[in-house]
């Protein structure tokens, strides 16, 4: 097995490479920062300040000397100047990355246990009313735009305070700016009240998909022979579930977890804008709108780190989940 990780390793440093070079041009060319700066200043910059910004965001060099020499940068720990004055992207961005991590982790946490518990609650009570309430409520969720359900949450949570004379549900940030009495306790209840509406509304569209996933699967393998075998030598129902039909059955869960860590990241992005939180997904939206490459990039970059090595994770689970499968 660790030979195979080496090679995955291998072959996802040019993938990586290629990518960050392609999303490199595209931000490149989404927008010209220094024509912003010139016309987004007062008093207008004299051209000398205007040639010194250029210089300082490298906006004079050409495209693959940029893309060098920020990609070397990075292996340093540089990722580069931002154009907002004294902004350290890589302090910016990992300490960002704390907050949606957090967020992310979280929501897949919650989606997955409700994914894997209705799933299969699901398959075993086919085409019982159970089940139908289940497959209703997962299209609903998986047609709902996240951003709308975002909105409907946090008016939900809104009132919820109100009616209660509370502040629990935290609709603003992911932690109140200040509390009364600043205890540890307190500290904890407050996180957990700011987390709680983001959490739901990250982890239920993800839930959505999930949970077809874990039925279909949950449903050919209860039908395979081997889980018959089982059945007929006397195992009891819950260790043949378990042991036997569930492990396989979550298989192709894992595959669908893996490829869409990268939804869940946009989806994030979302989530964070509507609750104010200051996240990664807030640095995303700054670094669009000021037409910051180099921040811009820095987010794309560990994003993309987080994809591949997800999917790297989940190859290595396979073979945790099916004793068959085997890495040479």
């Amino acid at each position: 097995m660790l030979a195979y990780t080496v090679r995955r390793l291998l072959v996802s440093l040019p993938v990586l490479i290629v990518s960050t070079f392609v999303v490199f041009l595209v931000v490149v060319n989404a927008g010209d920062p220094v024509a912003n700066f010139a016309v987004s200043r007062q008093p207008a910059p004299s051209k000398a300040a205007v040639a010194a910004f250029a210089r300082h965001i490298h906006a004079d060099q050409p495209v693959a000397e940029r893309y060098w020499n920020w990609i070397t940068g990075v292996l340093h720990g540089d990722f580069g100047p931002s154009v907002q004055p004294n902004l350290d992207i890589g302090h910016d961005l990992f300490t960002r990355f704390r907050v949606t991590l957090t967020l992310v982790a979280a929501a897949m946490v919650l989606a997955l246990l409700m994914a894997v518990l209705f799933g299969v609650f699901s398959a075993l009570r086919q085409y019982s009313v159970a089940d139908y309430v289940i497959t209703f409520l997962g299209f609903l969720f998986l047609a709902m735009p996240v951003f709308w359900f975002a909105v409907l949450l946090k008016q939900a949570g809104i009132w919820f305070n109100q009616q209660t004379g509370s502040q629990f549900l935290g609709t603003i940030g992911e932690k109140s700016p200040y509390l009364e009495v600043d205890t540890t306790w307190n500290q904890f209840t407050d996180r957990i009240g700011h987390l709680t509406l983001a959490t739901i509304t990250l982890a239920l569209v993800s839930f959505a998909s999930w949970t077809r996933y874990t039925r279909a699967s949950m449903l050919e393998v209860l039908d395979s022979d081997y889980v018959r075998l089982a059945r007929a030598k006397g195992l009891r129902r819950g260790r043949v579930m378990t042991r036997h039909a569930l492990r396989t059955a979550l298989i192709p869960l894992t595959t669908v977890v893996s490829l869409d860590i990268g939804i869940i990241l946009g989806g994030a992005v979302v989530t964070e804008t509507i609750f104010q939180w200051h996240g990664m997904g807030e640095m995303l939206v700054q670094a669009a709108t000021s037409i910051d490459v180099y921040r811009t990039m820095a987010w794309l970059l560990l994003s993309a780190v987080i994809v591949i090595g997800l999917n790297l994770i989940a190859d290595l689970l396979y073979a945790v989940l099916d004793p068959r499968i085997r890495y040479d």
